[in-house]
């Protein structure tokens, strides 16, 4: 299961996560993702992982289309989120230096 919780203020919105970001749960981010964005153009959306407990492959993903489209991340309690979010971080710098080199 997969808890989506949005917290706004004045010049940010935070969407707090907690439990497993896989399958069927996914679908529900994406959404999630979407509506914050076409609300909130002119504030910062920060996506809290603390209380993450698994993301699977599609998970990992949509945290890298998320922080290409500009997501920052508030982390990490588990070890397994700190390394995965590293490696969306790598990810997205490598994909970045491709695009820029074309």
């Amino acid at each position: 299961m997969l808890k989506i919780t949005a917290i706004d203020n004045e010049h940010r919105r935070t969407l707090v996560l907690e439990g497993r970001l896989v399958d069927p749960w996914i679908a529900e981010l994406e959404r999630s993702w979407a509506e914050a964005k076409r609300a909130d153009g002119t504030r910062t959306i920060v996506v809290d992982l603390k209380d993450v407990t698994a993301i699977s492959q599609r998970g990992e993903n949509l945290l890298f289309q998320m922080m290409a489209d500009g997501a920052t991340f508030n982390c990490c309690r588990g070890v397994l989120t700190k390394h995965v979010l590293q490696q969306v971080e790598r990810r997205r710098e490598t994909h970045s230096r491709k695009v820029g080199n074309q």
